[in-house]
């Protein structure tokens, strides 16, 4: 990352005009109108032509000359400056250079966009140089007068260069508390930094917070697969649970083996989720994932049976209610319930399970709350999914489940 950052800044020197091509491209023509006496002007005119040639050593050592000519005006300082930071970028003298911006800077000639851009160029050059330590000081100059995420980014980054993790860490834990104070949206190369940091110090509870960060900002599969693998893993994670992490996956279209659609197909259609099972083995054909291959004639057996699981859901479902209320069943209720809901039946199937879990006597309160909020979810009331995603409480993986269900919506 340090080296696409240099790599920028460089193209803020090009921006500048300091490149052997257009030594002094920006300078303003009241600047280059002013009289300049002949002992300059001979030797800047010189210098400007070596840097056209490409000479840019040349072009240093010519204007050297001038250094020994007394009585120069402001602007014959200006110039030559201007020059010699144009020659010394292009030779790679950035000791020369940053002294020649650094004049430049203070010469009171610059506009007050040209100082920004003058100031981030000297930033540059201190970076080519890795010298993150005067880069820095120049950076904190730069954000007493003037607030620049960009600078701040650089500034984190020189830290992390120069090893200095702690002092990188609190920045951008203050940048990320600055951002959600604010309700912006952080920079994801600023949210990578910092999940970079926290997994190579081995704070694995703030590596895995700030990647929910960046997949709730920035959903890529990446950081999904991070916080999916990382659930499993976890301590006291229940296997109930696995049907959950693997809805997930197909949410983020993670599934992509026959095998991955399949056993998420069969673990719907165990819990007597038939129409959810359809939808899933439809998707996987869509995806050209079922229905080839060796065993596409398993696949359409599978497809067949959740058909007619799902008529007999409908056709059957007033007789189990019936059952299951005679039984005090409400763990059974709640599983009818979000039956019918993936089965078309949404008003009666949320009714069930509000009913059931409202009453109580659950072995897995957590768990009929997680299957609730998903059924919210599947009718397309997000308001009611979120709330009931965030009641689920427990130790055994179903609150981080609901959490990341409420961040996929």
């Amino acid at each position: 990352m340090i080296k696409s950052r240099i790599a920028h800044l460089g193209l803020v020197l090009a921006a500048l005009g300091f490149t052997a091509a257009s030594p002094v491209i920006g300078l303003s023509v009241a600047h280059a109108a002013e009289t300049v006496r002949p002992e300059i002007g001979g030797p800047l005119q010189n210098a400007q032509k070596m840097m056209k040639s490409g000479n840019a050593k040349g072009a240093l050592a010519e204007l050297h000359k001038l250094d020994n000519v007394g009585g120069k005006t402001p602007n014959e300082n200006y110039l030559i400056e201007r020059v010699r930071a144009a020659a010394a970028s292009s030779a790679g003298d950035y000791d020369t250079a940053a002294k020649a911006f650094e004049s430049l800077i203070a010469s009171g000639k610059l506009s007050g966009a040209e100082k920004a851009q003058f100031s981030e160029g000297l930033i540059g050059i201190y970076m080519r140089a890795r010298d993150f330590g005067k880069a820095n000081a120049a950076i904190e100059r730069q954000l007493k007068d003037r607030e620049d995420p960009k600078l701040r980014a650089y500034l984190i980054q020189n830290l992390i260069s120069m090893g200095k993790t702690g002092d990188a860490t609190r920045l951008l834990q203050a940048e990320m508390r600055s951002y959600e104070k604010s309700g912006r949206v952080p920079p994801e190369d600023q949210l990578q930094m910092l999940s970079s940091i926290q997994n190579k110090s081995g704070d694995k509870a703030g590596y895995m917070n700030t990647v929910e960060k960046l997949a709730a900002h920035y959903p890529k599969e990446s950081y999904w697969l991070i916080l999916l693998n990382g659930i499993s893993a976890k301590p006291g994670f229940s296997q109930r649970l696995s049907i959950d992490v693997l809805r997930l996956r197909m949410q983020h279209n993670m599934l992509k083996k026959p095998n991955d659609y399949m056993e998420l197909s069969q673990l719907v259609l165990r819990d007597g989720a038939a129409g959810e099972g359809v939808k899933v083995i439809n998707r996987g054909y869509k995806e050209g994932i079922l229905g080839v291959g060796p065993d596409a004639a398993r696949h359409q057996r599978l497809k067949d049976l959740a058909e007619k699981n799902l008529a007999e859901t409908k056709t059957k479902a007033a007789a189990q209610e019936a059952e299951l209320v005679k039984a005090g069943d409400k763990d059974g209720l709640v599983a009818l319930g979000y039956a019918l809901v993936q089965a078309g039946d949404t008003a009666k199937g949320l009714a069930m399970m509000e009913a059931a879990i409202k009453a109580g006597d659950l072995k897995r309160p957590d768990d009929a709350k997680l299957r609730l909020g998903q059924a919210y979810a599947t009718a397309g009331k997000k308001s009611q999914a979120i709330s009931a995603f965030r009641s689920v409480g427990g130790k055994e993986g179903a609150a981080d489940v609901a959490r990341y269900y409420a961040m996929s919506l």
